[in-house]
């Protein structure tokens, strides 16, 4: 065996070792052979790079190529961490805790779910589905949601450039955003129109189910017949607040299950002595509603609390962990999801509104109409209930 050989065989361990920890993690059923059979592909793959591409290849940058397509084609949130991401992530230095309130995902490029409501990012005009090509002048294009986060978090007053092209315009625009402190978990109410209340839940955390418990009771002792819950652009907070929240809602039924690999989904199940009203809801949804947002609809949408109005969403409802490899290096793997209360996932599908309200478009930089259609289509859908 030539030194050569020997290099490629050392190097070729580690991906190797990848693709069949996300092949047993992930719960493919493969059999033996048909695994070999694929490792034998991606050695030969490897080998005919490197010995018939144009110019000397740089094995460090293939093997960390392949390592990123291998993870990356798995869903959004998964990627594969180089050495010096994983001892930072396991370093115990805090994150900074400034950041510019943006929720990312993947599509080629990394891409907005949502901005938050007041943060830098939403009064830039960054909406959901924006396309973010540079952070600070570095290209997104092979980067991870981990690391694009990373990139967006800084020093209080600190400033990021992005470069964001929306749709498919040609012409992509740059824009600067101060990094400030987050925003507490924000819940705003108003008397949407006679008899109607409103509820807008701009993020989930620990202390949002007491605050919207104190919203909603307020606005019952107004003597309101139905109920509004807007969730749109809302994509930040911990998974299972969206459940918790949920239960202020609905009195009976299962809001929701969390599906861990090699284990049976564990139920949450709704407590009729949480619940606060029996009212007609309308939530207000889209590509925006991301996480416990989500999870929140599905279960109200599951047990038939309420109608889902506007577009679909982000599908963003998975846990992930690190998985250290021998080098190092690391696979932050999504290992498990929640379910809606059919078992149904949400995870990269998202929820489907009953009443699908078309939103036109603007293009960045532009005024955006004062008109809401989806908020309009729910004024409809609660005055055709009280009618009837």
């Amino acid at each position: 065996m030539s030194s050569r050989t020997r290099q490629f065989t050392l190097i070729l361990s580690v991906p190797l070792l990848a693709f069949v920890l996300v092949g047993g993690l992930l719960g493919k059923t493969i059999t033996r052979s048909n695994t070999y059979q694929q490792l034998r592909i991606f050695e030969d793959v490897i080998s005919l790079v490197t010995n018939n591409y144009v110019d000397e290849v740089e094995i460090d940058r293939v093997m960390t190529g392949a390592l990123r397509g291998l993870v990356d084609s798995l869903d959004a949130d998964s990627s594969y961490l180089t050495v010096a991401q994983v001892t930072k992530m396991e370093s115990g230095y805090p994150t900074p805790e400034a950041g510019v309130g943006l929720s990312l995902t993947r599509r080629y490029y990394l891409q907005t779910i949502a901005a938050r409501d007041g943060s830098a990012a939403e009064q830039s005009g960054l909406e959901p589905g924006d396309y973010i090509r540079t952070i600070d002048g570095k290209s997104t294009r092979n980067m991870s949601v981990f690391e694009g986060s990373k990139l967006l978090k800084g020093e209080k007053g600190s400033v990021v450039s992005l470069t964001v092209i929306r749709g498919d315009v040609a012409d992509p625009k740059n824009i600067e955003l101060m990094r400030r402190l987050p925003l507490h978990p924000a819940v705003s109410t108003e008397l949407a129109e006679p008899g109607t209340g409103y509820i807008r839940i701009s993020a989930f955390g620990p202390k949002i189910t007491q605050l919207i418990k104190a919203e909603t009771t307020s606005l019952l002792n107004k003597h309101i017949t139905n109920l509004i819950l807007d969730v749109r652009r809302t994509a930040e907070g911990p998974l299972s607040s969206g459940l918790t929240t949920a239960q202020l809602f609905v009195s009976e039924g299962i809001l929701g299950s969390l599906e861990i690999r090699g284990t049976e989904p564990k139920s949450v199940v709704a407590n009729p002595n949480i619940s606060l009203t029996a009212l007609p809801i309308a939530v207000l949804i889209d590509a925006g509603t991301a996480g416990a947002a989500e999870l929140f609809a599905a279960a109200l949408s599951g047990n038939n609390r309420a109608e889902l109005i506007g577009t679909q969403t982000a599908g963003r409802v998975g846990l992930q962990e690190l998985v250290k490899l021998p080098d190092g290096s690391g696979l932050w793997l999504t290992h498990g999801r929640y379910l809606n209360p059919s078992n149904q996932p949400i995870h990269e599908v998202g929820l489907e509104p009953d009443i699908h309200v078309n939103v036109p478009s603007h293009e960045f930089g532009t005024t955006q109409s004062d008109t809401d259609p989806i908020l309009e289509r729910a004024f409809e859908y609660l005055n055709l209930k009280k009618v009837s």
